[in-house]
């Protein structure tokens, strides 16, 4: 779906039958018989193509996590969070926490601070075991295995940042070499910290009984820091990848191996206070507040970003690592303005090579206009942003510029164009006060500096450059071996790739001894959170029809974009009403509909609670109605309205089905639902709970 997380979990032999091509039987959940055999390779092309078509599935291997499992004799590990970071027993759960790297690391010295990530490492293990205590939980079950277990989610953000300002590739040896010492350190140093715990306070309950499986993982993580040979790790059938000494910074390489001694040697003699001590999340809400460019172990999405103000709109910055990443490869400040300048655009037409200000006055633009224009290329993504009626006013582009009602409300209409700018012209004063949104083609840049600064997407209309799906997948690899958990992370792919390069990118995930992997090509979903540039639509349309395929036909389905119009209710139309009491307070929804039975509008009537909160509800009533009749779904508004807490709220009377609400709105729409949506699971009293001939359902207990 366009909002879920989907996986598939295989096991060793499976992939194995894909590499060999041999047959794979299925089996019945239930019972374990075989329901029919298919071509192993056949459903892993299913699984590729339904990930490249959707971005879902992701793949999680069941072989590896189990063999990484610190507690198998309590059970094995069958299933995780929706994010595959979190992996342990049923009904278990850990609070999570993350560190920005970014803040141990000296810009002027180019020295990272190892004793105070130590330290901050021992503090938050300490803060997150005080948590298992402190936390509250959705059931008696996991409660009860939580505090058995006591798992911890310690992990870290701003991976690629960090990388960036260092100046060192995220794909590279010496890149991977850094992220396997850091995450070693965040391990060993947190386990060692649990074993210190485990002294005073004892080992978690359910330690004695996995003790001796425990510590061969804990032996196993260690030799990953020290690079033993394959054959050196225990009861492991995909050897992890290691630190590579020689790429590794040397304070980080010792402090690494330090920890993971220390760790080995304190779980010993005292066990571990928890049987899980570190995850990578994807820190996509927390990385936000830590003020992080890059989120867990990503590396940058693109080098400009757009920030909203606090009092409304946005304002357009160069990543904060640029310029860091440019000192510390030797630019002079001139040197960094002008490549910066390059990538992130001047803001203004002041100076443009052209679409100058007097061109502008030559086609009757005024200096009121002018300054209005101004005013909004700051935050422009791209500078016909500015020229439209929205920011110049539909009366000076009729009566000042002569345009009709009819070219503004076209949405293709370029206004630049219109004035007689040809297109080289408008893209070279967009690179001048848009940016090009790359670093490519910088004047002053080395070309073996790219590396640096690349994304995982292209940057801009005009970058080339983007991290390759394999160095995605080898950072991770060399995170995962000092992991309890795993890593949440997105594979980026272009919108070019291909469904083998997807099967092959999760082939080389297992191979590479990941525990569970996503990929995501670009624009397989109807809509994504992040993008790197605007459409062009007109020329995706134009080139459209030259596909004569299935694929391009859907694809211009997808495309063209649908003007809404309005579906008017006819002046005499059916509904009901509805009285109830919600909190105490007396709520009247009223309902139009259209001839098929349809909702098309509401009222809310609440005419004793003040006339500004009763003016908020029918404007609220309004919003809604007027979505309905440009044809948002009712399920989309229901979705996003139950629940919502705020009083008046608690006991509903006067309604047969629903007899308790989080608020007037959760009321409203859980009545809605019921009546329009046929939706029984908003509802306390269910249709069967009314009849009169009902003697009872089942009793359940625990």
């Amino acid at each position: 779906g366009q909002n879920a997380n989907n996986s598939v979990r295989v096991t060793n032999e499976f992939m194995e039958a894909v590499e060999q091509g041999r047959q794979w039987a299925l089996k019945w959940r239930t019972n374990s018989d075989i329901a029919r055999t298919v071509e192993a390779r056949e459903l892993m092309d299913q699984i590729a193509y339904a990930a490249w078509s959707c971005a879902d599935p992701g793949m999680q291997f069941d072989t590896t996590i189990n063999e990484w499992h610190t507690c198998p004799n309590s059970g094995r590990i069958r299933a995780s969070n929706p994010c595959s970071e979190y992996m342990f027993l049923d009904d278990t759960a850990c609070n999570l926490a993350s560190l920005n790297l970014v803040r141990f690391y000296d810009e002027e010295t180019g020295e990272f601070d190892v004793k105070g990530y130590c330290h901050a490492i021992r503090l938050w293990t300490i803060v997150l075991e005080i948590s298992v205590l402190m936390a509250q939980f959705p059931s008696k079950r996991i409660a009860e295995l939580s505090y058995e277990f006591r798992t911890l989610g310690l992990g870290y953000a701003n991976m690629g940042a960090l990388l960036m300002r260092m100046g060192i590739p995220y794909d590279s040896e010496q890149g991977r070499a850094i992220i396997g010492s850091l995450t070693a350190i965040l391990g060993g140093e947190s386990y060692g910290t649990s074993a210190e715990m485990a002294r005073e306070l004892g080992p978690f309950p359910g330690y004695k009984k996995n003790s001796d499986e425990m510590l061969r993982v804990i032996r196993n993580h260690r030799r990953a820091a020290y690079g033993g040979g394959e054959k050196s790790y225990e009861g492991l059938s995909i050897p992890p990848v290691a630190i590579d000494p020689d790429e590794c910074p040397t304070e980080l390489l010792k402090a690494a191996r330090e920890a993971w001694d220390r760790a080995l040697q304190l779980g010993e003699a005292h066990g571990y206070r928890n049987a899980q001590v570190t995850v990578l999340a994807p820190t996509g809400t927390i990385g936000l507040v830590m003020d992080c460019d890059t989120t867990g172990i990503e590396p940058d999405f693109a080098l400009v970003k757009f920030k909203k103000l606090a009092g409304g709109g946005y304002f357009k910055i160069i990543n904060q690592s640029v310029p860091a990443a440019l000192r510390r490869l030797g630019y002079s400040s001139e040197q960094i303005e002008d490549i910066v300048r390059y990538c992130a655009g001047t803001g203004t037409l002041e100076g443009s090579p052209t679409i100058t200000h007097e061109e502008l006055r030559e086609r009757g633009f005024t200096d009121q206009a002018i300054a209005k224009v101004e005013a909004s290329l700051k935050s422009a993504f791209d500078i016909r942003f500015a020229f439209n009626h929205h920011v110049l006013g539909e009366e000076f582009c009729s009566e000042k510029l002569g345009f009709s009602e009819q070219q503004m409300s076209d949405w293709g209409f370029d206004l630049l164009k219109a004035l007689g700018f040809n297109e080289d012209e408008i893209e070279e004063a967009n690179a001048y006060v848009c940016g090009t949104m790359t670093v490519e083609g910088a004047p002053h840049l080395k070309l073996e500096h790219y590396g640096v600064f690349d994304c995982a997407s292209r940057c801009g209309k005009h970058g080339k450059r983007f991290i390759s799906t394999e160095g995605h997948i080898r950072a991770m690899a060399a995170a995962q071996p000092f992991l309890s958990g795993a890593i949440s992370k997105t594979i980026n792919l272009p919108n070019s790739a291909t469904v083998e390069d997807v099967r092959e990118g999760y082939l080389l995930s297992w191979r590479l001894g990941l525990k569970a992997n996503a990929l995501y090509r670009d624009g397989s979903k109807l809509s994504q959170p992040l993008s790197t540039a605007a459409d062009d639509a007109a020329r995706v349309l134009e080139a459209i029809p030259a596909a004569d395929t299935r694929v391009g036909k859907a694809m211009q389905k997808l495309v063209y974009r649908y003007i809404a119009k309005r579906h008017l209710l006819p002046s005499r139309r059916r509904g009901y009403t509805q009285k109830a009491r919600v909190g105490g307070h007396k709520v009247y929804l009223r309902t139009g509909e259209y001839e098929d039975g349809s909702l098309g509008e509401i009222f809310v009537d609440m005419h004793r609670e003040g006339a500004a909160f009763r003016s908020l509800m029918n404007c609220f009533a309004i919003a809604i109605s007027l979505g309905l009749q440009y044809g948002v779904p009712l399920e989309e508004f229901v979705d996003a309205f139950v629940f919502t807490r705020f009083e008046p709220n608690g006991i509903v009377k006067g309604n047969d089905k629903i007899k308790m609400a989080t608020s007037v709105i959760d009321y409203i729409f859980r009545e809605l639902a019921v009546t329009y949506l046929g939706r029984t699971d908003f509802v306390q009293v269910t249709s069967e709970d009314l009849r009169s001939d009902t003697i009872g359902g089942p009793e359940f207990t625990e």
